[in-house]
């Protein structure tokens, strides 16, 4: 019924319509002669089964950053998809994954807020000390009654699923061992603690892990008491692997309270072990030096604020390399500073963080970051002159947190839409023709514009009100695409699908064209692969082509 009232209202609305736009995404950094070839033989499949565009991932946002060799395959990459008929779309400018934006600068990284942190200072230097002492409670779980741990909010289905085990352990006496991780319904194998903490303060939590035969990814989760992430690191532990170490790093922001969990949630088989589970308040680690995060040292006896390069040596993180697994520089004191033997002081500074595997979000506030993209645009231009580009604006899951944003006295909404309205017209300073689209998630209240998103201080929602209304949306959340479809066309927006996701089957862009065929102002669909699986690439090509 749906579909026939939109066709009603919307003559040009053709259900099972072979759309314009027909592409295939594809990921290739342009290292080696192999990635030409490989994207040689995509488009060859491409071009024979109806394909008519590529959406390239290949370094963009570094072009002045490449050798002479990148350039040279770049050009013949272009010659291949001319000769194929196949549409070159660049992809780029991303702030929620922000390597390229920081291969420039690493200071760009947006900064997560220390306040007050307690710096002692005695001989020559001065040096974190935790304020108030933060520890977990029977980490070494030597604390028992049987298989019940004492201390923890809970670890799951003890005696059936968790066990006291007092012949493996990496220290003291005992560990917890997880096994029959499907005895549960949803193979939840978990231990958790609630910890009291300091407000904005940056904290490194660490456990010993071992694993036999592991199916489930071993993780450790440091969540609000509302539920939100706070520290979401993907560990890859091996199925099957002795004692080792894992380390995460959080930013308390406005929490007092964190929830710390070590475990698997939907565990398929397999036994692991958790010892020595530890938290510690850390100190200038991963510390971000720019005039948007600035860093304060002054006394906590006195009035007094002390003078970096006067009173104190420059300070600098040399291993910035946004994971926990190093201790940040101490304060040394130059000759003839301020700073007293034993004086205690209180430090003010802004870190960044990594969460998953390493994504590290840019600043979006900073001037420095559009002066790299505008670089960028340039060279695109100059070597490819596309007449279409994607922005590569997706799960930007950092902001508002450091003075860059603070001074601007906007809402993240804002900041997100500003910061998307001055790509855009990068893009159109180089190419006043070009067609600008964009992934969906950041614009999009069904999917990432929302509030209370990982670690942003601030609120998403509405964004979608401050970008430019010709912009293409590629829509790619599967299970909300009708939504998502329909909040975008509703707005006037033209649309896209990411279809496929390397799953074994078409199904997933079935369920895209059936969607679309129902959506005002749809024009394309695209074949798209995280794990470079071009095996359907041809079957994709004769469904979206041949309606």
């Amino acid at each position: 019924m749906r579909a026939f009232w939109l066709a009603a209202l919307f003559p040009a609305l053709a259900l099972g319509q072979v759309y314009p736009n027909r592409w295939v995404y594809v990921s290739k950094g342009l290292g080696t002669d192999r990635d030409v070839e490989d994207i040689r033989q995509i488009a060859e499949t491409a071009s024979a089964h109806g394909l008519n565009g590529m959406v390239l991932a290949a370094g963009f946002d570094t072009l002045d950053l490449k050798p002479a060799a990148y350039f040279d395959r770049l050009a013949r990459v272009r010659k291949i998809l001319e000769d194929f008929a196949i549409e070159l779309i660049p992809t780029g400018f991303s702030a929620g994954y922000g390597g390229a934006v920081l291969a420039h600068n690493r200071n760009l990284a947006e900064g997560l807020p220390v306040e007050d942190a307690l710096f002692v200072a005695r001989n020559g230097q001065a040096r974190l000390e935790a304020d108030p002492v933060v520890a977990v409670t029977n980490g070494g779980f030597e604390d028992f009654n049987g298989n019940t741990m004492r201390g923890y909010s809970f670890h799951d289905l003890p005696g059936v699923v968790s066990f006291t085990d007092k012949e493996i352990f990496h220290d003291g006496v005992a560990s917890l061992r997880f096994e029959n991780l499907t005895a549960g319904p949803a193979g939840n194998a978990r231990v958790m603690q609630e910890i009291a903490v300091h407000r904005r303060r940056s904290y490194r939590v660490t456990a010993w892990v071992r694993t036999d035969s592991l199916a489930g990814d071993l993780r450790v989760q440091v969540l609000s008491t509302r539920g939100v992430p706070m520290a979401p690191v993907t560990l890859n532990v091996p199925a099957t692997a002795e004692w080792r170490k894992v380390t995460v790093g959080v930013n308390s922001m406005n929490e007092d309270r964190i929830r710390v969990y070590v475990g698997v949630w939907g565990g398929r088989g397999g036994r692991f072990w958790v010892d020595d589970l530890a938290i510690e308040e850390v100190g200038l680690t991963n510390i971000v030096r720019r005039d948007g995060a600035p860093l304060v040292v002054r006394s906590e006896q006195k009035e007094a604020v002390y003078e970096e390069g006067v009173d104190f040596e420059p300070v600098r993180d040399p291993q910035l390399n946004f994971r926990f697994d190093h201790d940040g520089p101490v304060l040394r004191l130059k000759e003839g500073s301020r700073i007293e033997e034993g004086e205690r002081l209180r430090v003010n500074y802004y870190h960044g963080i990594s969460i998953n595997n390493g994504q590290v979000t840019i600043c979006m506030s900073e001037p420095e970051v559009f002066e790299i993209w505008t670089r960028q645009a340039q060279l695109i231009q100059q070597y490819l002159q596309p007449k279409r580009w994607l922005l590569s604006m997706d799960e930007i899951r950092a902001g508002g947190t450091d003075l860059s944003c603070k001074r601007r006295e906007l809402s993240m909404a804002e900041i997100l839409g500003d910061t998307i309205t001055r790509q855009y017209q990068l893009i159109r300073d180089v190419n006043p023709e070009a067609e600008v689209l964009i992934w969906s998630d950041m614009l999009d209240p069904n999917h990432n514009a929302v509030n209370n998103y990982y670690l942003v201080e601030g609120d998403y929602t509405g964004s979608w009100k401050h970008v430019p209304n010709d912009l293409v949306i590629m829509c790619w959340y599967y299970a909300r695409r009708q939504p998502s479809l329909d909040h975008f066309s509703g707005l006037g927006f033209r649309t896209m699908a990411g279809a496929y996701y390397d799953a074994d089957t078409l199904d997933n862009p079935k369920g895209w064209l059936s969607a679309l065929d129902q959506t005002p102002g749809t024009i394309g669909i695209m074949y798209t692969t995280w794990e470079n699986k071009y095996a359907l690439l041809g079957a994709f090509g004769d469904l979206v082509s041949n309606r």
